[in-house]
């Protein structure tokens, strides 16, 4: 499980779900996963995820750049304790795997951790069952982190690209918005470019890269991902199987050579959809 949103726990809830639900549904999924990876991000609510049984919630005019996700829970820090023991304990024997969303700057990771070794510490104190590692990464979806990429890939075990916020963010375009929906491109040559400077700083730190969003479950835009460097996508359930159709008929070599040639000047200045579809088309591969 690439992304496991817990605040989908928080949202159908009437009250604050208690430490022993929150530990239960954890260990319901790790062990429904059957040893492979699950990926728990930490509560993302704020925003336009509003909880109305939550009496600290404040009305912004722009809740998307607010009071949200890792900012939130670091200000109200009895939150992110109480869900952090909760993994913990749920994790007991496993690898815990724990992703921090809307990370802005370094300092904030350096304080979720804080939070993350106290836990470990009083957890450890009435010996309880710990996880047997801990790998600790950050949404990527805030354009700050681009300016401190090798800092963040050092900071942290692993990174996911949250593709929808950081492509609303760059472009500065709101993706509800109906009139500007088709104005702008996520295969755009500058948002791909972007995308390769963090492919490459994972490559660089030796810090394994990961992508989800909308961006990672369609065909084309899957073998541009690859083609830019990305080894691993998150997508939902049912794009599975037309990505896997993509990938059998895809020839890494040329796909390679194509970005080499055309990201920083895209061929008799095409879009680079066009000429992604045009090497498709031309080699067969199914989008």
């Amino acid at each position: 499980i690439g992304l496991f949103r817990t605040e989908l726990q928080f949202m159908v809830a009437s009250t604050f779900p208690r430490a022993e639900a929150q530990e239960k549904l954890y260990r319901d999924v790790l062990e429904a996963a059957r040893g492979k990876p699950v990926t728990f991000r930490t509560i993302d609510i704020g925003g336009d995820k509003v909880l109305p049984y939550f009496k600290g919630a404040i009305q912004e005019e722009n809740p998307a750049l607010g009071w949200r996700a890792i900012r939130l829970t670091l200000d109200r820090p009895g939150l992110l304790r109480t869900q952090i023991r909760a993994l913990l304990k749920a994790s007991g024997g496993r690898e815990l795997k724990l992703m921090l969303p809307m990370v802005t700057e370094l300092g904030e990771i350096a304080q979720a951790r804080e939070i993350i070794d106290r836990e470990v510490r009083h957890l450890s104190r009435f010996a309880h069952h710990l996880p047997t590692s801990l790998k600790l990464g950050a949404m990527l979806e805030v354009p700050s982190l681009l300016f401190q990429l090798d800092e963040l890939m050092k900071a942290v075990d692993f990174v996911s690209v949250g593709s929808n916020d950081l492509f609303q963010f760059v472009m500065a375009v709101d993706r509800g918005n109906t009139q500007l929906a088709n104005r702008f491109d996520t295969l755009s040559a500058p948002f791909l470019r972007v995308l390769k400077q963090i492919a490459d700083a994972g490559v660089r730190n030796n810090t394994p890269v990961t992508l989800c969003g909308e961006l990672a479950g369609k065909p084309i835009s899957a073998m541009a991902l690859i083609g830019l460097g990305f080894r691993s996508i998150s997508m939902s359930p049912a794009s599975i199987g037309p990505v896997k159709a993509m990938l059998t008929e895809l020839p890494l070599d040329e796909l390679k050579a194509f970005f080499d040639d055309n990201l920083m000047a895209p061929a008799q200045g095409l879009p680079m959809r066009a000429l992604l579809q045009a090497f498709a088309d031309d080699r067969s591969i199914p989008l």
